[in-house]
Formats: C-alpha cells, sequence, structure tokens
C-alpha cells in the first residue's frame, strides 16, 4: 500500500508555528510514533535526520572535523532523533545564543530521553518545548467539529448539532487509537499496527530509557493492571497488590514505583492531577493523581481486547471511553492554553476532567457514554460542584458538559444549561 503524502493537520502545527516566533528552538515533546518528525517537517527548511545510519556516521565525523556544518543550513532546521547525540543539545544552545535570532532549530526525536547528565545547560529562554500527542478525533477527521470548546469558552449560542459516530465505530477508534500511521489504515490493519506498538513497549522501549535492563514480562503485567485502572485514582501500592493477586506473587512496591517512571518518560502513562478549586464548604480534596495511557489502544491492547469485546463489556468500554476522551481534551487543552485535571473530594462529589486555561476560565465536564439515566446523573454532579463552587474568590465556569460516546445531537439542557456533546462533534 501505497501511503503518499498524505498529511493531516495537527492542533501541533500552530503551537509550532507560534512557539518557533519567541524561541530560537523548539523541542517537540510525545510518544513515538505520534507524528513529531512529520509535523516539524511541515515547517522546516532543512534537515539533519540522525535517524539516518549513514548521516548519524558522518555527523559523528563532523563533530570532530567541523561541528559548526552540523547546525548549517536553512532555517528553521530540523534536527531529528537529536538525543543520539545530546552534544547537540549544548550547541544549539550556545547557537541560539550567538545567532541572536528566533526560529533557528527544531529538535524532535524519539520519546526515549536523553542521558539528561550529559547536557550542561536546561535550554531555558532559548529552546522552548510543546506537547504532542496521538491524533484527537478531530485531527483524524472522525469527529465533524461542529462543536467548538473555544466558542463555548467565549459564550457562543450554538445551535444543535448532529453526530454521525456509532458505538460501534466509537469502539473501535479506541482499539486502533490515534496513530497517524493507523488513521491512514482500515480495519484489522489498523488495529494490529495499534498491538505492535503495545508489543513494543514492553519487548524493546523498557530497556532503552536508561540501559538498565528490566523485565518485558513485568512491564507487562503492570501495563494490564494500569489498563484494568484506566480513570481510577488508584496508588502504586493498590496497582502492585493488583499484580500480586492475579499474576506475580514477587513484584515488589519498589518495582512497581520504578517502572511507572520510566514509562512516563516514554510517554506511554499520562495520569492526570487533580483540580483544586476554593469551595464554600470546608472539604477534603482528594490528591491523588487519576491512571490514565496517552492513548486508549494502549489499554485495549494490554487487555487483549478488540471492539467486539467492547461491546459486550459497557464497564470496560466505559473506562476506556473515557481514556479516549480524556487524550482528545487534553489535545485541545494545548490549543487553547489549557490544562485538564480531574475533581474528587471526601464527600463523593467528583468531575472527570476539568479544563483549566491560563486566564482562570474553566470548564467543568463529566464523561459517559451516553443514554438518559448517564447524561441526567452526570448533569446534577456538574451542577452540584458548580454550586459549591466559591464565586467570591474565583469565576464561575464557562460551560458545564456531558461529553458523551453516542447520541444523535449535539444540545444544551433548558433546565440547567448543561450542554450534551457527543465526541463525534467536538474540536478545540
Amino acid at each position: 500500500m501505497n501511503k503518499g503524502n498524505i498529511y493531516k493537520k495537527r492542533v501541533a502545527d500552530t503551537l509550532l508555528e507560534h512557539k518557533l516566533q519567541g524561541k530560537g528552538a523548539v523541542l517537540i515533546e510525545g510518544p513515538k510514533w505520534c507524528g513529531k518528525t512529520t509535523t516539524a517537517k511541515q515547517v522546516a527548511k532543512s534537515i539533519l535526520d540522525l535517524g539516518d545510519g549513514v548521516v548519524l556516521l558522518n555527523a559523528q565525523t563532523a563533530l570532530q572535523v567541523n561541528p559548526s556544518a552540523l547546525l548549517s543550513g536553512e532555517t528553521p532546521r530540523l534536527v531529528d532523533e537529536w538525543q543520539t547525540m545530546p552534544i547537540l543539545w549544548d550547541m544549539i544552545r550556545s547557537e541560539v545564543d550567538r545567532r541572536n535570532a528566533f526560529g533557528q532549530f527544531i529538535l524532535t526525536g524519539s520519546s526515549v530521553p536523553p542521558q539528561l547528565e550529559k547536557l550542561k545547560h536546561s535550554g531555558t529562554g532559548r529552546i522552548g518545548r510543546i506537547s504532542m500527542r496521538p491524533m484527537s478525533l478531530w485531527e483524524s477527521g472522525e469527529s465533524s467539529g461542529t462543536v467548538s470548546l473555544g466558542d463555548l469558552f467565549d459564550g457562543v449560542s450554538l445551535e444543535p448539532q448532529s453526530n454521525s459516530l456509532t458505538i460501534g465505530e466509537i469502539s473501535y477508534l479506541i482499539c486502533r487509537g490515534g496513530w497517524p500511521q493507523s488513521t491512514l489504515l482500515k480495519g484489522e490493519i489498523a488495529l494490529e499496527e495499534a498491538r505492535d506498538y503495545y508489543e513494543a513497549i514492553y519487548k524493546t522501549d523498557i530497556h532503552r530509557v536508561d540501559n538498565v535492563r528490566r523485565s518485558s514480562e513485568r512491564t507487562r503485567l503492570l501495563l494490564r493492571s494500569y489498563a484494568r485502572h484506566q480513570g481510577c485514582a488508584v496508588s502504586l501500592k493498590h496497582l502492585c497488590d493488583d499484580i500480586k493477586d492475579n499474576d506475580n506473587k514477587s513484584i515488589t512496591y519498589e518495582t512497581v514505583s520504578d517502572y511507572v517512571d520510566v514509562l512516563k518518560k516514554l510517554f506511554v502513562i499520562e495520569d492526570m492531577q487533580a483540580w483544586n478549586p476554593n469551595l464554600r464548604s470546608k472539604t477534603a480534596i482528594q490528591t491523588s493523581d487519576t491512571r490514565y495511557f496517552i492513548d486508549p489502544s494502549i489499554a485495549a491492547s494490554a487487555l487483549f481486547i478488540g471492539p467486539d469485546d467492547l461491546m459486550n463489556d459497557f464497564k470496560t468500554f466505559g473506562l476506556l471511553f473515557e481514556t479516549l476522551a480524556v487524550r482528545d481534551l487534553r489535545v485541545y487543552a494545548e490549543a487553547l492554553s489549557g490544562n485538564v485535571f480531574h475533581f474528587r473530594n471526601a464527600d463523593g462529589l467528583e468531575c472527570d476532567a476539568v479544563l483549566h486555561r491560563r486566564n482562570g476560565s474553566y470548564g467543568l465536564i463529566e464523561i459517559k457514554l451516553g443514554g438518559p439515566d448517564l447524561i441526567e446523573k452526570g448533569s446534577e454532579s456538574l451542577v452540584k460542584l458548580a454550586n459549591k463552587i466559591n464565586t467570591d474568590k474565583m469565576p464561575k465556569p464557562s460551560f458545564l458538559m456531558v461529553l458523551t460516546a453516542v447520541g444523535e445531537y449535539s444540545y444544551q439542557r433548558p433546565n440547567d444549561g448543561v450542554w450534551v456533546v457527543p465526541i463525534g462533534c467536538l474540536k478545540p
């Protein structure tokens, strides 16, 4: 199959162009295979591809003979797989100072981080950073984008919008994931790409982070335990006990902690921090992180399930749909200069996602598969939380939303103003 030169626009395109206007260099961070290099190539004017073995050998020679040649070229100059030559970080930082100009370099590479102790300077003030994740449904073309989060923040009145994604299609998209190459493939071939990605994590990637030989089997067991606890604020001890109960009696808390840290460095895991609003009542707020993978396809692969399995197990479907929704919300939050948090307090009041922007505005979002009962439950929870927020000390929420997997159309409930939006309608 010839994939051609298809490029689907990314949220990161705008972020990169903006960042290049105020930084001498920009590092694009994120999981492997999420499209970092391809996105960088859309604006790069010259490329040093250190992922090419011949280029890498020549670059290592040039480093001894004529190092300045490595950074010479039309700007922005893309340095791909830069971590294979960590000294380039400090060279680029110094070159940015010497040139005293913005938009000189873009750095990309695999998710395996370099040996940070070899870097003499953090790059602060010279090298900016942007994050990339697997594609959201809007970026991959599955969401119509008829409901804009930006419009909701701005208070724009929206008419009801139809949704075309079915529950069966959502189950497939969860298992396929947002890996750019997979979005160009169909059916079982695309699902196999996601499974191959998962297998590479525990068979190969886990050993490459810091040259420490870790157990592939223990990594696989941890990934499966993490998949069972998507969207849950469970402790590392709980994960350790879960693995012991189900598979491995010998694994220790210290091992689980180490492996989780490594998987975060590989951008496989992206846990969600708790939101701490000003409430009218003195109630203890739970501050534990909520467990998530960077993409729902990792969870599906770790559980060895496919779209049909999800259709027969709606409890698991709901957990993995939440991972899909959080992935998309995080992508959209980047475009809106925001971040995504969760909220839970000691009284049991919770909110699956709080999209909080740097300007102080925020939206409260409950994530549900759909159906009148779940939508009603989610709406009641959102209204209850909104009423507890002390608006003398912080603004009221810009919007309340129940984000669903399915539904014929998006609409605003007339009785409480809560938006009900199928994920197939959403965009930044």
